[in-house]
């Protein structure tokens, strides 16, 4: 009896890993894609100034005039622009994660 209580439990603590390592997994790959749309809206802003000397004033800009995409249901872009010749900073969140 005593084996196999000891069995079930080594069942589920290898269960609880698995499913541990399973969402630590799954955080990175949110993290990584959140990543690549900041460094997609950085590339067309940095692609505006290079051709227009100046850098956009909105991610709205960016869409229409650059053809940025990104998953906007998913993502939420914060883009503030305080001088034309200023970068923007640019913060990218999952919609439902928090602030950015």
């Amino acid at each position: 009896m005593k084996k196999e209580i000891a069995k079930i439990l080594m069942v589920i603590a290898l269960l609880a890993v698995v499913l541990l390592a399973i969402d630590r997994i799954s955080g990175m790959q949110q993290r990584e894609e959140a990543a690549m749309v900041r460094d997609a809206v950085h590339e067309a802003a940095l692609t505006c100034y290079a051709v227009e000397g100046m850098y956009p004033d909105s991610v709205e800009y960016l869409r229409e005039h650059y053809h940025l995409a990104y998953n906007e249901e998913r993502f939420l872009v914060t883009f503030d622009a305080f001088a034309s010749n200023k970068i923007p900073n640019i913060y990218v969140t999952e919609r439902g994660a928090g602030a950015p």
